[in-house]
């Protein structure tokens, strides 16, 4: 009879369009396959003082990066205990993605903060951050990292499509995987409503009222990462090289802009989805306009996520790794991000406790 495992974990995320700090309490368990419950989850949206650091943070010094690297740990810290305390939760570890300000895998470096040691101090439990790293190192892309818990836990679906700051995609050929990023999404359409004064354009109501441009929308579409095989990521430096540079120059009114990225993001991502069913989660499959945009151009039947799971899945999976780190089990797939071999990422962080 086969043992089953269980894991009482909080994973945690914050992505690249800054619109908050997901925790998320989940419990695993094992018995010849994997399973999961989401048992409650909770987003806190940033200081307006800490969405600025966050945003500018790749600009600073290194001593300045060092520093917010363990202010923002304790922010998390704290934030968890407040979660725990509400909800009277038993807890095995902490699993944290954490928020990156450098990826630049081609040089070897990818950087996400908020420091587990100080994590792991401030909550009292073992915490496990760091992710990217090693797959970086053995010359992967360090991302994506979801499709692990897609092949595990999502196994029914043939494309696990996520609407984050960049959509990302998981597609299955039967016992394999592969996975990659598409294109920018909330990190550019949160950017172009902000110019508008909206911290989001909510269900693409600003995006409607705008006309596509034919030019840059063909500009966009022909960036040279669009016909690049897989494995690969985009970043937040790619973004300002090859699309804030296009889209904060060109005199276009904004509203123009923003129908004309919801344009490009359909057609990038519809081109894939030729078959079978998509599950939709991300920020992203709240916005009626997009997903119609996707649906424009594609030829799979499309399913939007149950709410915690478009919520929460993210911080989830970032939870799952941790349990596969602990049992010293692949998290990390070479098939998927181009490392020289499978790999099990994260670095673990004991708590220092004082009397």
């Amino acid at each position: 009879m086969s043992k089953i495992n269980y894991y009482s974990v909080i994973g945690v995320m914050s992505g690249t369009s800054l619109d908050g700090l997901d925790l998320v309490k989940c419990m695993f368990s094992k018995k010849d396959k994997w399973r999961y419950k989401i048992e409650e989850g909770t987003t806190i949206k940033y200081s307006e003082k800490w969405s600025n650091i966050l945003k500018t943070l790749h600009k600073k010094p290194l001593q300045k990066v060092q520093e917010i690297n363990i202010s923002y740990g304790s922010l998390i810290g704290k934030e968890i205990n407040k979660f725990i305390k509400k909800n009277k939760f038993n807890v095995d570890f902490i699993a944290s993605h954490g928020h990156t300000i450098f990826h630049q895998p081609e040089k070897k470096y990818t950087l996400q903060i908020g420091d587990g040691q100080t994590i792991a101090n401030t909550t009292k439990l073992l915490t496990i951050s760091n992710f990217r790293e090693l797959d970086v190192k053995l010359s992967g892309q360090g991302a994506p990292l979801v499709p692990v818990g897609d092949l595990y836990l999502f196994s029914r679906y043939k494309y696990c499509l996520n609407l984050g700051g960049f959509a990302n995609i998981s597609i299955k050929e039967s016992s394999t995987i592969k996975a990659f990023d598409i294109c920018p999404v909330n990190i550019i359409l949160n950017h172009l409503a902000n110019r508008l004064g909206f911290d989001y354009d909510k269900n693409g109501e600003l995006g409607k009222q705008g006309k596509c441009n034919t030019n840059l929308l063909n500009q966009l579409n022909n960036l040279i990462f669009y016909n690049q095989k897989a494995p690969k990521s985009l970043s937040r430096e790619w973004l300002e090289e090859n699309i804030l540079n296009i889209i904060d120059i060109k005199e276009i009114d904004i509203k123009d802009l923003l129908a004309t990225f919801y344009e490009h993001i359909g057609h990038q991502i519809g081109k894939l989805l030729q078959a079978k069913s998509v599950l939709i989660s991300g920020g992203g499959a709240y916005n009626k306009y997009l997903c119609d945009k996707i649906r424009k151009y594609a030829d799979s039947e499309i399913i939007i996520a149950q709410k915690d799971i478009i919520d929460y899945k993210e911080a989830m999976i970032f939870g799952f790794l941790g349990v596969l780190k602990l049992r010293n089990e692949t998290n990390c797939l070479k098939d998927v991000t181009g490392a020289l071999k499978n790999n099990c990422g994260g670095d673990v962080f004991q708590p220092y406790i004082t009397k």
